[in-house]
């Protein structure tokens, strides 16, 4: 008799499993626990309260320590989680199963003393018995790979200093975190280096570079061990993190000065050089690293422009007039367009008569930050930058308009206008073109318009200068020296010059003053060079006339004219016409 009906391969004996291939929360765990143990990878498991429950014989290993005495103790005194305040809380956070994960980079202590980089990572794990698993990752070769690449990438091959990018680096964590509160710079390059590279070429001058880092490495070293950088060509800076104050500076500059003047020997030859150092130093507080280099900058300027081999302490007044020069250099042509420039006029006056001749034409800046500022403080600004030529040419046309107004309401004796021109002016621009522009445009007749030269500008001119001149001369345009006795004084060229008339420089009147003070050679010095003018059919004007004394000296000895503060000081135009209506 069949018994009960079984499925083909049923065993009635054993349980009936749903899903024979399933794995039991258990199995995981045994598996997970000898994975544990058995892995390469160093691991530990961290319990709620932040201990080490186990580690395993890889963590051990790395630590020099056997696995088992790791347990019981705290996990962030092993893995240095504790160090900041961030890393502590994210740990915490792991732990209570807020975050997935922490993972940061860690210097750790090996049993035997020597120090190891690990990458430490926790992570929560799936047990009920503990609350996160810790891996470490040994990465001191990597580590020790990138500071190599990183000190290769941040040291000068030629000196093997520190190179501009770690020196920046640097620079702002001193300013940041001063031990003092006050820091420190030399900034300094070498004198005569490029005639080195010239002529010895560029192995010699890199070996010159290396012998003078050595120097300055080793006045640095014994100064407290500052850092010292090479920021490219010759250029080197000194940083003082921690300055006691401005002494300090400038006695390390002063022994960096001394140790490169002595001669170096390379090559065979014995090669002298010397430097120039800009010195700052300063509250760290009151500065940025680009205010502290643009200063060490500046002050590296001003030594070599006070003659080299030498150290120049930074000085805000003198930055300040730098600074206001800079201002005034890259506003002069806007100044220009903007209409802020006006024009005063001196009397020019007939010594044997008081009678006004002329009028010499006096820029002013009537600027919106500076107030009015006189020519002395802007016209070198104008010539370095060029500026000279647009303004010289509105001053051109200006003064024409008012010496045109000037000739049509006041019928007496035509009054001629002198303005001045910067030898900038003929090599820039076309001054001849702009003379004519300027007497078509206002109506006034070329002969009553006088151009002053310097002498210096004017003695030995030759080619377009020389043309220039001749040409506005046969224009009927009068042209003046100005400053005479000041330049180059060369007499035998100045028959050859088109040349109307000379105004004498104040310095050989001003002894004219008084009889008590007066130098017989001065009035021998004027008197024979009005003669001389005179000979050669020039006429002569005194400048910087303060007294009726030197009037009449300067009357006695036959100049032609005076101009200074005894007649009037310079004037707007409307007073000059004021007295011009006196005159008539």
């Amino acid at each position: 008799m069949n018994g009960p009906h079984t499925a083909p391969g049923h065993d009635p004996g054993r349980p009936h499993e749903a899903n024979p291939s399933a794995l039991t929360e258990s199995d995981i765990l045994r598996d997970y626990r000898a994975a544990f143990q058995i892995a390469q990878f160093p691991m530990a498991l961290v319990g709620a309260a932040g201990q080490i429950l186990a580690a395993n014989a890889a963590l051990g290993l790395l630590l020099g320590v056997e696995p088992e005495r790791l347990a019981g103790v705290r996990a962030d005194a092993v893995a240095g989680l504790g160090l900041d305040g961030r890393t502590r809380g994210s740990y915490h956070a792991v732990l209570r199963g807020h975050s997935d994960r922490l993972r940061c980079t860690r210097r750790l202590k090996h049993a035997d003393g020597h120090s190891l980089w690990a990458e430490v990572t926790v992570l929560p794990t799936p047990t009920e018995d503990s609350a996160a698993l810790l891996t470490v990752l040994d990465i001191s070769e990597r580590r020790e790979l990138q500071e190599r690449l990183r000190h290769i990438q941040m040291h000068d091959p030629v000196t093997l200093l520190p190179n501009r990018a770690l020196f920046f680096e640097r620079l702002a964590t001193a300013v940041s975190d001063s031990a003092t509160g006050r820091i420190g710079l030399c900034f300094l390059d070498l004198d005569g280096f490029k005639a080195v590279n010239d002529t010895l070429g560029y192995r010699v001058g890199d070996e010159l570079l290396g012998a003078a880092a050595q120097r300055l490495a080793e006045c640095a070293t014994g100064a407290g061990g500052h850092l010292v950088a090479r920021l490219g060509g010759d250029e080197f800076a000194v940083l003082v993190e921690g300055s006691s104050g401005t002494k300090q500076l400038t006695d390390l500059a002063e022994t960096m000065l001394t140790a490169l003047q002595r001669p170096f020997d390379l090559a065979g030859q014995r090669l002298a050089v010397s430097a120039s150092i800009g010195v700052v130093e300063r509250e760290s507080a009151t500065t940025t690293a680009t205010g502290l280099m643009q200063a060490a900058s500046t002050t590296l300027y001003w030594a070599k422009a006070d003659g080299k081999a030498r150290w120049t302490l930074f000085d805000p007044e003198r930055n300040a007039h730098r600074m206001t020069r800079q201002s005034l250099s890259s506003t002069l042509r806007r100044g220009v367009d903007r209409g802020e420039f006006t024009l005063e006029y001196q009397p020019i006056v007939g010594l044997a008569d008081d009678i006004v001749r002329g009028a010499e034409a006096l820029v002013r800046w009537r600027h919106p930050q500076f107030g009015t500022l006189g020519p002395d403080r802007f016209i070198g600004l104008a010539e370095e930058n060029g500026a000279i030529v647009p303004l010289g040419r509105w001053v051109l046309g200006e003064a024409c308009r008012q010496a045109r107004r000037w000739q049509v309401e006041h019928p007496g004796p035509p009054l001629f206008v002198s303005v001045n021109v910067a030898v900038r002016q003929v090599w820039d621009s076309d001054l001849v073109s702009d003379v004519a522009e300027a007497l078509r445009v206002s109506g006034l007749p070329s002969g009553l318009l006088q151009l002053e030269l310097t002498e210096s500008a004017v003695m030995g001119s030759a080619g377009r200068p020389l043309q220039a001149l001749q040409a506005l001369s046969d224009m009927g345009v009068r042209i003046a020296i100005d400053d005479f006795g000041t330049g180059y004084s060369n007499l035998a060229y100045l028959s050859r010059l088109p040349v109307r008339a000379l105004k004498l420089d104040g310095m050989f009147v001003r002894g004219f003053r008084t009889a008590r003070h007066l130098n017989p050679a001065d009035e021998t010095i004027v008197s024979s060079l009005v003669q001389l003018a005179h000979k050669l059919g020039l006429t002569v004007t005194a400048e910087c006339v303060e007294g009726p004394a030197q009037a009449e000296r300067l009357r006695r000895i036959g100049c032609d004219t005076g101009q200074g503060w005894h007649y009037a000081r310079p004037m707007p135009p409307d007073h000059l016409a004021t007295l011009l209506a006196g005159r008539d």
